[in-house]
């Protein structure tokens, strides 16, 4: 993805969590709006995955997070 996609998707997806916000309110747990996010972007075709593991390092220790 060249410099001027990216900043595309990255506006696409600020605008789809501000239509989540807008549309449900706020004050609601981090698991309602990941699924409504998740369901904002794959209406506007963009694939997102919910909750992958990611190696992490802290302080020498590793965790999978």
């Amino acid at each position: 993805m060249n410099k001027n996609e990216l900043n595309n998707l990255s506006k696409e997806i600020l605008d789809a969590a501000i239509v989540v916000h807008m549309e449900m309110g706020h004050w609601l747990l981090e698991s309602v709006y990941e699924a409504c996010l998740i369901e904002e972007l794959g209406s506007r075709n963009i694939n997102a995955s919910r909750q992958i593991e990611l190696p992490l390092i802290y302080k020498g220790k590793k965790f999978n997070k």
